[in-house]
């Protein structure tokens, strides 16, 4: 095998390749075609027959427009308090952790150890209308006295925040780690004030980890349904609980499956832009 691999050096990269796009091809592309065909079918559960039907993708975004928009304001909300509040902990974590740094990083990714599903759940008790968390807040006067903050849209977006945290932190601490110090001493001999030295050298140099944590933050944000599920009511349903619902309740395949390409080509339209 040695030899052959010396013989032909340029089938290397590809033989390298060849396990990761098998697995792709079996477990997206397979499933995607299959997909596809299901969309543009037409009928009635299960004599679904294929028609060429592409109207099923006009009337799942005219009916389920509302979702679908409120799926991306969720996500984008969420994905926005998840840099807001990861940033300064991965600064801290990357210049002033230290020895206590790789503890940190466990405490970022505990929460892994549990279950989505249960650590969605745990919200219902932190959330809860006689729970501590609504108990202060109607102390403090924030809350009225019947004021909940279950079954409510600041409900869904914080599990939503709290769920998808470690993958903008993460990202950014691996950006912000690999800075090089001389870079911040070089801008403190120019002269440059601490707030200088961080926009002008800190930011654009940690914009990697920014993008991969938005990134991986906001595409499966925006295709979440147990926090909606869990945590909201039909207010704030997000496109993933109609999907969910098309399938497995109403069985309309067809529309959850021109609702799923609707949603996968909204986001690859914008990550292009």
């Amino acid at each position: 095998m040695g030899s052959f691999l010396h013989r032909h050096r340029s089938l290397t990269p590809y033989l390298l390749l060849a396990p990761g796009m098998l697995w792709l091809a079996i477990f997206f592309l397979v499933p995607m075609v299959f997909l596809g065909y299901q969309s543009l079918q037409s009928g009635l559960f299960p004599h679904f027959q294929f028609t060429w039907e592409f109207s099923n993708f006009s009337s799942a975004l005219s009916g389920y427009h509302t979702q679908l928009v409120r799926s991306f304001v969720y996500a984008g909300i969420a994905t926005l308090a998840c840099l807001v509040l990861a940033y300064p902990l991965a600064y801290w974590i990357a210049f002033r952790a230290g020895p206590w740094r790789n503890l940190f990083l466990l405490f970022i990714v505990a929460p892994f150890f549990v279950t989505y599903l249960v650590r969605t759940l745990a919200w219902l008790n932190i959330l809860a209308d006689q729970g501590p968390v609504v108990r202060v807040l109607r102390d403090v006067h924030v809350l009225g006295p019947d004021g909940r903050l279950l079954a409510t849209t600041f409900a869904v977006v914080a599990g939503i925040t709290y769920n998808f945290f470690p993958f903008m932190a993460l990202p950014l601490y691996v950006s912000l780690e690999q800075i090089d110090p001389r870079l911040l001493e070089a801008s403190k001999d120019l002269y440059a004030s601490s707030t200088q030295s961080f926009l002008r050298v800190t930011v654009p140099h940690s914009m990697p980890g920014i993008v991969a944590g938005t990134l991986l933050t906001f595409i499966p944000a925006a295709g979440d349904f147990i926090n909606a599920a869990l945590l909201g009511t039909p207010n704030q349903a997000m496109i993933g609980n109609v999907i969910q619902a098309k399938f497995l309740e109403s069985l309309d395949y067809p529309t959850a499956a021109s609702l799923s390409f609707i949603l996968m080509g909204t986001i690859m339209v914008m990550l292009l832009i």
